[in-house]
């Protein structure tokens, strides 16, 4: 039996400037293979991220967020 390994990845993101930018976060990451849950705070600019670490990387998730035309780094908190 496998158990699932999740981890909580908090990342802070620069250039939000519409809530739209939330639902075209959470829909780029929320696609990524090992992610089970995302949430994005518009105004404090902050992206919650469940996920298994053997399966989706940290840098993996910058990159999705990249994608979606925003920079993102991990949370010092």
């Amino acid at each position: 039996m496998t158990t699932l390994t999740a981890t909580h990845t908090i990342l802070r993101a620069d250039g939000f400037s519409c809530p739209s930018c939330v639902a075209k976060i959470e829909k780029l990451i929320g696609r990524l293979h090992g992610v089970t849950g995302v949430q994005v705070f518009f105004a404090s600019a902050r992206i919650e991220i469940d996920h298994d670490p053997a399966v989706v990387s940290t840098d993996a998730l910058i990159t999705a967020v990249g994608k979606a035309g925003y920079t993102a780094r991990l949370a010092a908190f």
